[in-house]
């Protein structure tokens, strides 16, 4: 059985048609630096989900402006963080993470900055925090959400209710300020 096709579709370009067993209906995606991509449950046909590509060209093509802006502004962003500048970025993170984490008693092993496509940040098993270098051009407010989420996670390892309750102790709001983050368009 095939796992995987591409076609390409007027107006669209590139379209990945992938096999997904987790699919329980036809998904489009559309992702920075990456093809269209349209899920494919088992027992649908390559054929039907071609056609259900070309059913939602508009909201595709709508939806491609959106990542071309995010993706120009990640290439902006990169270029901004070469050399000294990401130095600069790098003092800046990680001497909040610190000032954050000795102000709410966090513990935490390494920190790692790198230039993400993806991600504002990540933390381990370990503790280990990983933070992208974007994260310097956020506000502070934002800025201080993304730290303290990692932080969080140094005591609880995934998103549950608990997760959350704790977060808000130390932001305010912490769905309120991930609702305003997913709007910066630096990374959705």
């Amino acid at each position: 059985m095939i796992r995987a096709e591409i076609h390409q579709i007027n107006g669209i370009g590139p379209v990945l048609f992938e096999r997904s067993r987790r699919a329980k209906h036809l998904n489009i995606s559309l992702k920075p630096f990456k093809n269209v991509r349209v899920a494919v449950p088992y027992g649908v046909s390559f054929r039907a989900a071609k056609k259900f590509a070309l059913r939602n060209k508009d909201w595709i093509t709508k939806h491609q402006e959106r990542i071309k802006r995010i993706e120009k502004q990640q290439k902006e962003a990169a270029l901004k963080f070469s050399g000294t500048n990401h130095r600069e970025a790098k003092a800046i993170l990680v001497g909040r993470l610190e000032e954050l984490a000795e102000a709410y008693g966090f513990f935490y092993n390494r920190v790692f900055i790198r230039n993400q496509k993806t991600r504002w940040g990540s933390c381990s098993a370990r503790n280990n925090i990983s933070l992208n270098i974007k994260l310097a051009l956020l506000p502070a407010d934002l800025r201080d959400y993304v730290l303290l989420h990692e932080l969080t996670h140094t005591r609880i390892k995934n998103h549950s209710p608990e997760f959350w309750a704790e977060l808000d102790r130390y932001v305010g709001d912490a769905r309120m300020l991930r609702k305003k983050l997913n709007r910066c368009e630096l990374i959705s």
